[in-house]
């Protein structure tokens, strides 16, 4: 989707800005939306960000996200909760 030069094609911003949205209308839709990810556009690229509470969590929005974007560059910051046991006391003091 370049034009000349390196410079993105006419209308590429916005095929890219229509294909986020609906990206980020179907996963609030889905079983993921209730998962607070946050999506930028950054240059021709897309950064996922946000906390999700498992590894499978953070692969099926990647997935997503890679079929919703066919083409585009895919950055994941998705951060995974640690939601296990401590293995110790933690000291207050």
């Amino acid at each position: 989707m370049s034009g000349h030069g390196g410079r993105p094609a006419p209308g590429a911003a916005e095929s890219l800005d229509y294909r986020v949205a609906h990206f980020a209308d179907h996963l609030a839709a889905g079983d993921l939306g209730e998962l607070g990810v946050r999506i930028e556009i950054r240059g021709e690229a897309v950064l996922l960000t946000g906390t999700v509470p498992s590894v499978a969590c953070r692969a099926d929005v990647l997935r997503l996200a890679r079929e919703e974007l066919p083409g585009t560059p895919v950055h994941c910051d998705i951060v995974v909760a640690d939601a296990s046991v401590p293995d110790h006391a933690e000291e207050v003091g």
